[in-house]
């Protein structure tokens, strides 16, 4: 993408983002290899006390970082915006007044897979967030009970993808990062 086609869909997002701000649902502006969409913001129960439980555990284990759930993060040199549902950072590397956080401060991103769109947690955002610099993300899936970890983003012959995916089922202890992470407490969907 050109540096004026970047700059021209950066305009067109923050006016949609404006927009959306305005609507009665949560909705927020996330894009894709140029593709501009407009996503609903609306989790369930089991959704939020998953994020919840890890954004805790997170910070109890890390008192130097800074967990945030639904959380702008712009990546200036892709044109990428996403929303993850949880994403940590170290709170000295992220200036608090930003509008957005750039994701090479990330140090991981967690998704809650979605009832109704998981195509957007399991195929557009794991080849996005390794382009984003993003180098762990880990997908928790409520429909079957699942969670993978995927880190080392490298570039190759297809782009930049990770290059190791871990499984794992609720009740597993996970290890992410920095982070052991229990996750007998997560919800599943009905």
């Amino acid at each position: 993408m050109s540096p004026e086609d970047l700059a021209r869909m950066q305009e067109v997002v923050a006016h949609l983002a404006e927009y959306a701000a305005h609507l009665e649902k949560g909705w927020k502006v996330e894009t894709t290899d140029g593709e501009i969409k407009l996503v609903a913001m609306s989790p369930n129960l089991p959704h939020g006390t998953n994020v919840r439980i890890l954004r805790e555990q997170i910070e109890a284990q890390t008192p130097h970082v800074t967990a945030l759930n639904d959380t702008d993060m712009t990546d200036p040199a892709t044109g990428l915006e996403k929303v993850p549902d949880l994403m940590a950072f170290t709170t000295a590397d992220v200036d608090p007044q930003a509008e957005t956080v750039d994701p090479r401060a990330v140090l991981i991103v967690v998704e809650i897979v979605s009832k109704t769109n998981p195509k957007n947690d399991l195929v557009t955002k794991l080849q996005d967030y390794p382009r984003m610099g993003i180098p762990i993300y880990m997908i928790v899936d409520p429909r079957d009970g699942t969670i993978s970890v995927h880190s080392d983003p490298k570039a190759g012959p297809d782009g930049i993808q990770y290059r190791h995916s871990i499984p794992y089922a609720f009740g597993d202890t996970i290890m992410a990062g920095d982070w052991t992470l229990e996750t007998s407490g997560l919800v599943r969907y009905r």
